[in-house]
């Protein structure tokens, strides 16, 4: 940072990411993209057992707001994903990365949306748990909503698939 001084932001991601080398968690790994900048992270999620994501190491980059924790940060999937929640180009959608405050559309409540005692931690939970259960009732991927919803074998060939590439990938 140029300022000399480090921000409240990079001193928080500093801190969350020393406590999950410290303690990782079960189902993803974390680290930084490139050493130099605290606000871009590389994330692997490993794909929740007992879910048509079992198996799958699915690469995503989270990016941080300069004025985290007050903004969500971004998640974007690297690795092909077919999930009714997250868009065509990778970007996860799910309620807790929404900005904080009341929805525009009405869909959520202000509880359920971006609030700063958040953690890389417990972004990373929920989508985990999105891989676990998809909510096709708002979905970012319409096509793969649809598909959840009527053709339920479909859209286990597409994640089989996805799954079995991301395993290839080095």
């Amino acid at each position: 940072m140029a300022s000399g001084s480090p921000s409240q932001a990079s001193l928080l991601l500093q801190k969350q990411l020393k406590d999950l080398c410290k303690n990782p968690v079960d189902g993803f790994s974390a680290g930084l993209v490139d050493e130099s900048n605290l606000f871009e992270w590389s994330v692997t999620i490993i794909g929740p057992q007992d879910t048509l994501y079992e198996g799958g190491f699915f690469n995503a980059i989270m990016s941080f707001p300069q004025n985290y924790p007050n903004s969500p940060p971004t998640v974007r999937f690297t690795t092909e994903i077919w999930h009714p929640n997250v868009y065509s180009d990778g970007k996860v959608c799910i309620s807790i990365l929404h900005p904080p405050g009341d929805d525009p559309n009405g869909y959520e409540l202000a509880s359920e949306r971006w609030s700063p005692v958040h953690t890389v931690e417990s972004i990373v939970l929920s989508i985990i748990s999105m891989l676990s259960s998809p909510n096709d009732e708002s979905p970012a991927n319409v096509e793969a909503a649809k598909e959840w919803r009527e053709k339920r074998d479909e859209f286990k060939k597409k994640v089989s698939r996805c799954v079995r590439r991301s395993q290839e990938m080095d």
